[in-house]
């Protein structure tokens, strides 16, 4: 078909954005770190309205562009859906993409690069479901205080191979991580928007700090919902409203645990699309990628 996808073009051309290190450099960079500008939710217990948000005085939401992984059934917040995207956007509130499958033991990113080939295309397309635009960050989460050694052996190769598929997709990477994350995905010229946790960050935030997410003291109750709070120090902190409405992935049941491998089909911005082979062939293409990664 016209425009089809081509993996031995993205795979070379990946490749060598990689190994020169340059995958992300010429991207937009947010900067941080003057006075708070508002906040933020981020939330996954539930779902409160966006009459509610509004009312307590948020500027939007965070949400997960990802499936409750199994075992947290609790998580009936995720994934974000159109019609909560909507709703913010009827209540004049933006919303920003995050990916967390994983946690822990289970973490996203322990598989490295392969990990990326699992999720990055699953990420993709539960944006794309929630009505998100391109050229907008998706933030990708390590939800952890790791080493420098985990961040070189499995991090990097697992933000790096994301990065190149957002970017082939046509959107922008961001990194939620503690300050060292932070420091190191910049000295890599990883992301171009960066949420940091405290978790390991020593009370310091990071000068690059697009959000900031507070402790879990400062938690906030709205719409009967636990909430995160957090910090927004840049106009442009990866924030969209639905775009053109796109064909959501195949319907998941609630409580169902998730099938990051089965993502759908994805609309490219030259208005191709990606059909499940071809994502399988992505999936391949950064697994490829692992070992110049």
């Amino acid at each position: 078909m016209n425009n089809a996808f081509n993996r031995r073009t993205f795979l070379r051309s990946a490749a060598v954005a990689v190994a020169a290190g340059t995958v992300g450099a010429n991207l937009p960079q947010a900067h941080a770190l003057g006075p708070v500008l508002g906040t933020v939710l981020d939330y996954s217990a539930g779902v409160p309205s966006g009459a509610a948000i509004r009312a307590a005085g948020h500027l939007g939401t965070v949400r997960y562009v990802s499936q409750r992984r199994p075992g947290a059934e609790w998580m009936i917040g995720k994934p974000v859906t159109l019609a909560e995207t909507r709703d913010h956007a009827a209540n004049g509130l933006k919303t920003a993409s995050v990916y967390q499958f994983g946690r822990a033991g289970t973490a996203d990113w322990l598989q490295g690069a392969a990990g990326a080939a699992t999720h990055a295309p699953q990420a993709i397309a539960l944006h794309r479901a929630a009505g998100g635009p391109t050229g907008r960050p998706i933030y990708v989460a390590i939800d952890d205080n790791p080493t420098r050694a985990q961040y070189d052996n499995q991090i990097r190769p697992y933000l790096r191979a994301f990065q190149v598929a957002l970017t082939a997709a046509g959107y922008q990477t961001g990194v939620y991580g503690n300050y060292n994350v932070i420091e190191w995905a910049v000295r890599d010229n990883i992301g171009s928007f960066y949420w940091m946790h405290d978790w390991g960050s020593g009370g310091k935030i990071h000068p690059r700090t697009t959000i900031h997410q507070l402790p879990q003291s400062r938690q906030v109750r709205v719409g009967g919902v636990e909430c995160d709070l957090n910090h927004v120090y840049a106009a442009d902190w990866g924030q969209w409203t639905p775009g053109q409405a796109t064909t959501p992935p195949p319907a998941t049941t609630p409580g169902t645990p998730a099938n990051p491998g089965n993502p759908g089909t994805i609309t490219l911005p030259n208005g191709s699309s990606l059909s499940q082979e071809q994502i399988s062939q992505l999936s391949g293409v950064l697994n490829g990628l692992s070992s110049q990664l």
